[in-house]
């Protein structure tokens, strides 16, 4: 599998579009924006993998416009587009969707700039070669890539930002192999024995898309940025290998944390460790597990939400939400339609103090309630968005 990398500057490096916040104030966000080629195809048409490079050049989806208008009303300086499918040349894709929709006014929002990028490979739809959920055959895809997914690059990520992003200090962890985490939950068969073949276990990456740590430059101060998107924990059977995949790629960021309890890990250059201490950091992402609710197994994203490293008091909340699930007490702090605290965005408690924070969910009659009156209206995810302050 080819390891890719790359960020790319919209326009000179030297101007940045559009006023940015002030000097100590940061707004970070995540967003699972549901922009993969297969959601916007007829039920039951053939698979088109270039149909949303084919959607951004037109410029005119309105599923797209609403995504775009939420980003423009919301106006993070760093953004973490989940599901925003993988297209090799930036100029197809995330530069289309830059230039025709963010670039451009959408339901009365004003436009807004981010002259920087990243961008690579993920492991969803790569072809493992391996009988990979046991049901007696190798598909090219789906269930047996490396990560499930109909194609390659298929729900990858995006990272947009108004600061410039430090290339060679970044670090990827796209091919860091399962196996080599200590202490991983074990999958196995019903009669006890390995779930996946020696073999297919060698090769099995921790991570079923990518974990990222960008190093963004924020006017001379330095603000890693670690993202991921792990599996749902569920879709699988009684051995419960999403559950136990959804686990362990949470519980990666826990460790790089950690201090000597990062010593295990390896970036795809070869570089090991964690995060040093006294780092400015934001966790970033759809986590796909809540330490209260839903499915997941809870231990990974309690450790992360409770490290002594993250400033998780602050629970962004929504009106929507609430509104969504009146009788359940977690609804305010739902961050997905289906009910349940599933994306992220935890800052460091070193270097910055929390000012304010939400979900992007409003109620019926204020303004872009359209946006998300259904999956098809934009995503059945909301925008999470902390503003930040830079402390000394």
């Amino acid at each position: 599998m080819k390891y890719f990398f790359s960020a790319v500057l919209l326009g000179s490096c030297l101007v940045h579009s559009g006023a940015l916040m002030a000097t100590n104030s940061l707004k970070v966000a995540t967003f699972n924006v549901s922009m993969e080629s297969e959601n916007y195809l007829p039920r039951g048409s053939a698979l088109q993998p270039a149909l949303l490079s084919q959607l951004l050049a037109e410029g005119s989806h309105p599923q797209i416009r609403n995504i775009a208008s939420i980003i423009q009303h919301v106006r993070p300086d760093v953004l973490l587009l989940n599901e925003f499918d993988y297209i090799s040349q930036p100029e197809q894709g995330v530069q289309l969707f830059i230039r025709n929709f963010l670039q451009k006014a959408q339901h009365g929002q004003d436009p807004i700039d981010y002259p920087y990028f990243h961008y690579s490979t993920v492991n969803t739809g790569q072809p493992s070669g391996f009988d990979l959920d046991n049901d007696g055959k190798v598909s090219a895809n789906g269930a047996d890539a490396w990560g499930f997914g109909q194609y390659p690059g298929q729900y990858g990520m995006v990272v947009l930002s108004r600061y410039p992003i430090n290339l060679s200090k970044s670090r990827t962890f796209q091919h860091f192999k399962w196996k080599d985490m200590p202490g991983y939950l074990k999958t196995s068969k019903a009669d006890g024995s390995d779930w996946y073949s020696a073999d297919a276990w060698q090769q099995m990456p921790l991570s079923s898309k990518s974990h990222w740590d960008l190093l963004i430059d924020v006017k001379g101060t330095p603000v890693h940025v670690l993202v991921s998107h792990p599996t749902p924990p569920v879709f699988d059977g009684k051995e419960d290998r999403n559950g136990k995949r959804n686990h362990d790629e949470v519980r990666f960021w826990v460790d790089y944390l950690s201090g000597n309890q990062a010593n295990y890990i390896y970036d795809d250059q070869g570089t090991k460790g964690g995060l040093a201490e006294k780092q400015r950091f934001v966790v970033l992402g759809d986590l796909n597990s809540s330490a209260v609710e839903g499915d997941s197994y809870k231990e990974a994203i309690q450790g992360l939400i409770g490290h002594s490293r993250i400033d998780g008091n602050f629970i962004p909340k929504s009106n929507g939400g609430k509104a969504n699930s009146p009788t359940n007490p977690q609804g305010a702090y739902h961050t997905a339609a289906w009910r349940m605290r599933a994306d992220y965005v935890l800052p460091s408690s070193y270097g910055f103090t929390i000012k304010d924070g939400g979900v992007f969910w409003p109620l019926k009659g204020e303004t872009l309630d359209f946006t998300v009156a259904d999956r098809e209206s934009s995503s059945d995810h909301r925008m999470v968005w902390l503003e930040l302050e830079i402390t000394d």
